[in-house]
């Protein structure tokens, strides 16, 4: 297998608060990696310093090979390798679903507006909401416009999916559609990093599971292991509490 993503040694900080303290972690191409952790524990930080939305303060990022933290990198061309999707879905109001899907190809791609129209109303499609192509986004329901978010990431066909809680900000009955689309995305390969609190999620759709504690990775492993027979006195303890509040 080929690695998509290493770090090394990544530390952040804001102001006087360490957030990241030294974290380590590679992800193979076509792998799924699930982050765990309380709220808190540097997950989202860890994503939002993979796609280069926080500068690092020491160590390295390695996306296909290339230093992306490199001194002197195009971050513009690094993001182009690598899709993220938050918990809101910052989808823009006064366009239409279409228009938010196919507006990155044709502005950060260069991509002919027929061509870039045509290829998200096939992953609109592919993901049910082809009927939606000419709503605005106050038109659909929460877990659509989830959807409709992540379609907006997989146009710029990226190399790398990284998914920030992104049932967190939905109602319980509309998380299972998003969930099944990033089932559908692990089934067909694509490299995925995601944090997230759906414990039973995580256990189905990842090859990895790391858990997050105080900004470093204490224990990682294949799922079944992490959620049955967990090494490390703090994994234990969290998902305890994860068990006892009916969450797995």
């Amino acid at each position: 297998m080929t690695e998509s993503v290493r770090i090394e040694g990544l530390q952040k900080s804001f102001d006087d608060l360490e957030v990241l303290k030294g974290i380590d972690l590679v992800v193979q191409t076509h792998e799924v990696v699930c982050l765990i952790g309380a709220s808190g524990s540097g997950k989202s930080t860890l994503l939002r310093c993979i796609d280069l939305l926080e500068p690092i303060d020491a160590g390295r990022i390695l996306i296909d090979g290339i230093d992306i933290t490199a001194r002197g990198t195009d971050q513009d061309a690094v993001r182009r390798r690598i899709g993220i999707v938050f918990q809101s879905f910052n989808l823009f109001p006064h366009m239409t679903v279409l228009r938010n899907v196919a507006l990155a190809p044709v502005k950060v791609l260069k991509q002919p507006w027929d061509r870039a129209a045509d290829r998200s109303r096939e992953l609109l499609e592919r993901f049910g909401l082809a009927d939606k192509a000419e709503e605005y986004p106050d038109r659909l329901s929460g877990g659509q416009q989830q959807r409709v978010a992540i379609v907006r990431a997989l146009a710029m066909d990226p190399n790398v999916l990284l998914l920030d809680e992104i049932t967190s900000a939905l109602d319980p009955e509309l998380v299972a559609e998003v969930l099944d689309v990033i089932r559908e995305l692990a089934a067909q390969g694509m490299t995925m990093v995601i944090a997230t609190h759906e414990m039973a999620f995580a256990r189905d759709v990842a090859n990895r599971v790391c858990f997050l504690d105080g900004g470093t990775i204490l224990e990682e492993g294949p799922p079944d292991r992490i959620f049955s027979e967990p090494t490390n006195e703090r994994t234990r303890r969290f998902l305890d509490r994860i068990i006892a509040a009916g969450r797995m």
